[in-house]
Parts: C-alpha cells; structure tokens; sequence
C-alpha cells in the first residue's frame, strides 16, 4: 500500500470487462455447468495448478486469504492469490506469484476467455475466475490460495477436485437471496468446498453452522480440526498471542492488522499452513509473515492522507470495508477502545440497498454519537443516504445526510471541538471502501 501511487491506464482491460458482464443478464446465477463447459474450451487450466488453499466464509475470507499468502512468502514460496471482490481496479483480484497481474496479461486473459465463451452465456465472476485459473496455470508458482466469491458448493472457483487443504471461516446471514434464508442453509452452502481426503480447518461457528459443517465433512469422510477443539488461540494480557494447534504451541506477535479479531484470522490461516502438507512453512516464517501481512480496507488507519487532512490535528481517521452484522460487532470491540469522554466517535457509512442496515448500525448504537450516511459514488445498488440516516434515526443514533465523504469530513471538522478531537470510522461497504483509498491516493500493491 502506497502513497500516490499513479493511477494505471485499465482502459483494455475495463473495455473487455464491460463487454464480458454483458454475456449474462443476471449478476449472480449460481451453477457449475456454464463454468466447466468453458474451462474445458480452454483446456482445463483447473488441473494444472500449484496446489491450492480453498477458502470459504462470511467473514475474515480474505485477511485470512492475506496472511497465509504473507506466511507462505515469509517462507520463500511463490504464491498465486485470487480474491474478490477488487477496490480500485479489477487486477487485484488476481495476483500471481506475489505481485497484482499487469493489464496487458490481465487484458490478454480475459479475451481468450471470451473467445473460448463463444457468446455462450456466462456470468460476469465466472468467466474472470477462469481468467485467473488460467493465470495460475500458466505461471509457475509453489501454492495457489483461492477466496470463494459466494458461498461454496456452486461457487465458480468449487472446480478444483483436490486442493491441498480447504478453510471455513465463520459464517453469518449474508446473501440469503442466492444461499438460503437460514444459518444451517447457508453454511450448508459454504460446507460444499470439503472434499475427501482433503485436510479441513473451520474457524469459530455458531452451533447450527457447525451443525451444516459437520454434515457434510460426515458424508466426505473428513474430520475437521475445529477452532475450540484442535487449535486455538489466546490473547496475551500485555501484547501477542499464544497459538496451540495438534502440532505445537507459538507464542506470537500480533498481526499488522488492526483488531482483536485479526488474531483469529490469523490462526485461522496458520492452521491452514499446518494442515496442507504440500509446502514447508516453518514457524520463523508464521512469526516474520504476521509482522508484514496487508489487507486494505479493514481497519485501514488512512493517517496523513488528504482525507485525514480534512479533520485537523489530533483527529483520527480509520477506513472498514465490513457490510454485514458480524463485521459491526468487530468494529464495535475496536471503537470500544476508544474514550468517547475524550473523543467523539463519528462513524460515515455508505452501504449497498441489499445489506441489512439496521443490523449493521445496530451493535454500533451507544458507541457513536453520529452517523453520517452518504450514497456510493457511481453505484446503482447503493442505499439512498436518507434511507441509512433514517436507520440510525431509529435505533437512536443522530442520523444526518452528507453528499459525499469529503463533504462529511469537512463538516466533522468545522463542528469539531478541540477538547474532543474527532474519531472518525468510514464503513459499511467495500464499494465505498474502494472510492475512498482512490481519493486518499492509496492504491493496493
């Protein structure tokens, strides 16, 4: 992550994208068939990756897709990663052998796939998930750790036939449209990556998603390894954290990432490493790779940006991408450490129309004064700013209504008494996320 990094010309690659969300009408169509008939037209690059980490969830997918990656290279390894969804540019989505894919592989990839599409309807996450496992193919790399875009069991990148290890991170309602309208569904959905004869490690989860959980790993033949029963971790009062798992006990720095729950990421992902027996990952590179690890927009301290220069001295200014009630809970324990005796704690949320607002805002009801509700710049999904300043409204938060993020900051500023600086979070969508870091001139690397 750098400061002003100049912006690269995507005008190629934007170009192929903008045709290729036109081959599908729906968004999100759920199915495997459309994906394997287009793999095969390319010759089945699916098979020809390095071995792969499987990773599914609701929440910590990707900072635990993150410091895998981290422990993997701190290890000497060369890693391929695909993640979804991208904040600035679609390339980061895909990063091979350590670095963002450039535009014109990313641009050559993507019209190969629509050549092999032959117009064959195809969703939009299908056919550049192809892209990437085509990447992946074709680049020489030692481990492959693939996100799940949504849920599992039909989720495009659900085409590898034996990854190296699979994880399930913990699972909350979120996209009941496409997973199901309950708990047990949706991990039922989520619990679809397991595969016999596959090592499989699941984080903290409620009692019916496990339930899900350990029905499906019945009908594979795997057993688990459990957060709670076979490994877990465990805050140290002064820094750190102890990690024990059915192979060892490290005593560990805390992860670069902010928030208490960026340790349960973090043994989530050493668990991972433990598990697969495809690469060596000693425990000098857990410890380095937890010191270096990046994940933009979660918890993302945007200190001496020019955003942040809106605010003034002895502000602070934090960026989240977190949409759903789960993620408010773990932005409430973070805002928890902060005094709102001395500090006036202003949250500006933008959200998408699908998410649940008011579970959202609601654990973060008592904590912030204000909530600051602003549209997503060039999003037709967006929430109105009136409908999220009403939300708030309704569970007691003074809700108001900015035109944009820097129209909020200013206005925080010019209310801002000096006795009680301002805390100021950003939150409630990775879209939003994602407009932010490019007008903070923070572009991910």
């Amino acid at each position: 992550m750098a400061h002003n990094t100049p912006i690269i010309n995507t005008a190629q690659s934007d170009a192929v994208l903008a045709r290729l969300t036109a081959l599908h009408p729906k968004k999100i169509d759920l199915s495997l068939g459309r994906m394997t008939t287009l793999l095969k037209a390319l010759g089945n690059p699916e098979d020809k990756l390095p071995p792969v980490i499987h990773i599914a969830g609701t929440n910590g997918k990707g900072s635990t897709a993150a410091t895998l990656r981290a422990i993997a290279e701190a290890a000497g390894h060369r890693v391929h990663v695909y993640t979804s969804p991208h904040l600035v540019r679609f390339a980061e989505r895909i990063r091979i052998a350590g670095k963002i894919i450039s535009e014109e592989y990313l641009t050559d990839l993507l019209e190969r796939c629509e050549k092999a599409a032959m117009d064959r309807p195809i969703t939009f996450f299908e056919i550049t998930t192809a892209a990437a496992l085509l990447a992946f193919s074709e680049v020489p790399a030692d481990l492959c750790i693939l996100e799940v875009g949504l849920g599992g069991r039909l989720d495009a990148t659900n085409v590898i036939k034996k990854p190296a290890a699979v994880g399930i991170t913990p699972i909350s309602i979120d996209h009941k449209e496409f997973l199901g309208g309950t708990l047990e569904e949706i991990a039922a959905e989520k619990a679809g990556i397991i595969k016999p004869g596959v090592p499989c490690v699941v984080g903290f989860q409620p009692k019916v998603a496990r339930k899900s959980i350990e029905a499906a790993a019945n009908t594979a033949g795997v057993k688990p390894y459990y957060y709670g029963e076979t490994w877990h971790a465990e805050m140290k009062r002064d820094s750190g954290f102890l990690y024990e798992d059915w192979e060892t006990v490290l005593e560990l720095p805390g992860p670069s990432l902010a928030g208490d729950h960026q340790v349960l990421n973090a043994s989530m992902a050493i668990a991972i490493a433990h598990a697969q027996k495809a690469v060596p990952i000693p425990d000098a590179a857990i410890k380095a790779g937890l010191g270096w690890v990046r994940w933009p927009a979660r918890l993302q301290n945007l200190a001496g940006t020019p955003l942040h220069k809106l605010l003034g001295e002895g502000s602070d200014l934090w960026l989240d991408g977190g949409h759903n009630p789960a993620a408010a809970r773990v932005l409430r324990s973070f805002l928890r450490l902060t005094d709102p005796v001395e500090r006036s704690i202003t949250l500006v949320v933008g959200m998408m129309s699908n998410k649940d607002a008011s579970g959202f805002l609601k654990p973060l009801a008592g904590l912030a004064e204000q909530v600051i509700a602003v549209d997503i710049p060039g999003e037709t999904g967006s929430a109105t700013a009136a409908f999220l300043a009403g939300a708030a409204t309704d569970l007691g938060i003074s809700g108001v209504l900015a035109k944009d993020v820097k129209t909020a900051l200013q206005a925080i500023a010019e209310k801002a008494n000096p006795e009680r600086p301002p805390f100021v979070l950003i939150c409630g969508s990775l879209y939003l996320a994602g407009r932010v870091l490019r007008s903070a001139g923070l572009f991910p690397e």
